[in-house]
C-alpha cells in the first residue's frame, strides 16, 4: 500500500523538472485534488501558474484544459452546448473544456457573472446539463482559478457566495533569488526542454481516498475547527473592534476538516494535529470572510485578522 509522503514525492520530483520551488502551492493542489476541492490562486502574471498546473496534470497522469476568461466569453464556451447535425436532423451535445480532470480558469475575474456562475455551478454540482441531459464531470475534478490582484479595470470580482466554493485561496509570491537563478539555468537553453512523466493516474487517486478516510480526527480537533470558524462570526473576539463585516459559513468548517485529513495523510501521519489546522487556516479562510469598512480604513489585512483569531483561540490538549 502506497504511503502519502511516497506518493507526494513522486509527484514533486516530476513537477520540479519544470517548476522550481512552489512546494506549498503544489501541496495545496494535491490536497484539493484528493479531497475534491478547488483552488483560487492570486498572484502577479509570470509566476509560472499555468506551467505549474500543466506539469502537475502531466505528473498525475490526468487530462488538462485551460480556459482563458475574457469579457466576451460565453457560458457555452466553458460548459458546452447542443450542436445540430442536419444529416440526422437532431441535436448532439458538444462538451466544453470543463470536461477535464484539471481545469485552469485563467483570470476568472475577467469574465461576466453569468460565465463565472456557469463554471462555479458545475464545480458544485459535478455535472453539466445540456439539452435536458445531465453529463457527469470526470473524477477527479479540480478547478484552479487565477486572478490578478493589481489590475481591477474591466474585471468582475467573484461574489462572496461563489468564492466560498473554493477549498483554498492561495497567494503566490515572487521566487527567491536562488530559485530565480536556478530558473535561468533550467530554461535558459534552446535545445533542451524538460519533460514531465506521468507517475500516477485518476484511478489511483480514487483509490487513495479510502486511506485518507481512515485518518483519525479527535473530538478535540473537531471542537478546535468549529471554534476557529465560529470565531470569525463573533465581534467580541476583536475586543469591540468591528474588523469583519461577515464571517465564514459552515462550509469552511468542512473544508478545514477535509483538508486537515488529507494533509495528515500526505505527511505520513495517521491523525490530524492542531499544527496542521493552524497551518491550513489562512488558506481556507481568507476568501470566506470580509473586512469591515473600519478595518479597510485602518489598512488592516485579512491575514492579520486571521492571525489574531489563531492567537486568541486556545489550542486543544490531547484527548
Amino acid at each position: 500500500m502506497i504511503k502519502g509522503p511516497e506518493w507526494a514525492q513522486r509527484i514533486l520530483d516530476e513537477v520540479h523538472k519544470t517548476v522550481l520551488g512552489q512546494d506549498k502551492i503544489i501541496e495545496r493542489l494535491l490536497i484539493a485534488l484528493l479531497s475534491g476541492g478547488h483552488v483560487l490562486i492570486e498572484g502577479m502574471p509570470g509566476l509560472a501558474k499555468t506551467l505549474l498546473v500543466k506539469s502537475l496534470s502531466a505528473a498525475v497522469g490526468v487530462q488538462f484544459e485551460r480556459i482563458q476568461f475574457t469579457p466576451d466569453l460565453l457560458p457555452s464556451d466553458v460548459v458546452g452546448t447542443m450542436v445540430f447535425q442536419p444529416q440526422e436532423g437532431r441535436f448532439y451535445p458538444h462538451l466544453g473544456p470543463i470536461f477535464a480532470n484539471i481545469v485552469l480558469a485563467d483570470e476568472i475575474n475577467r469574465a461576466p457573472a453569468k460565465v463565472q456562475s456557469a463554471l462555479l455551478e458545475a464545480m458544485q454540482e459535478r455535472q453539466v446539463t445540456l439539452g435536458g441531459t445531465a453529463h457527469r464531470l470526470p473524477d477527479p475534478f479540480l478547478v484552479l482559478a487565477t486572478q490578478n490582484p493589481i489590475e481591477q479595470e474591466g474585471t468582475y470580482p467573484l461574489p462572496e457566495a461563489q468564492a466560498d466554493r473554493f477549498l483554498f485561496k492561495v497567494l503566490v509570491d515572487y521566487p527567491s533569488e536562488e530559485e530565480e537563478r536556478s530558473m535561468l539555468r533550467l530554461w535558459g537553453r534552446l535545445t533542451e526542454t524538460p519533460e514531465v512523466s506521468g507517475v500516477s493516474s485518476a484511478e489511483e487517486i480514487r483509490r487513495l481516498r479510502s486511506q485518507i478516510d481512515e485518518i483519525y480526527v479527535s473530538s478535540a480537533i473537531e471542537r478546535y475547527i468549529l471554534e476557529l470558524v465560529r470565531s470569525t462570526r463573533r465581534k467580541e473576539v476583536f475586543e469591540g473592534e468591528n474588523l469583519l463585516s461577515y464571517g465564514a459559513s459552515p462550509r469552511a468548517s468542512l473544508a478545514l476538516f477535509l483538508a486537515g485529513r488529507t494533509m495528515a495523510w500526505l505527511r505520513g501521519l495517521d491523525y490530524v494535529s492542531p499544527a496542521l489546522i493552524r497551518e491550513l487556516f489562512p488558506d481556507v479562510l481568507r476568501h470566506r470572510v470580509g473586512l469591515s469598512y473600519e478595518a479597510e480604513a485602518q489598512g488592516i489585512a485579512v491575514g492579520a485578522v486571521l492571525e489574531q483569531l489563531l492567537e486568541r483561540t486556545a489550542i486543544p490538549e490531547k484527548d
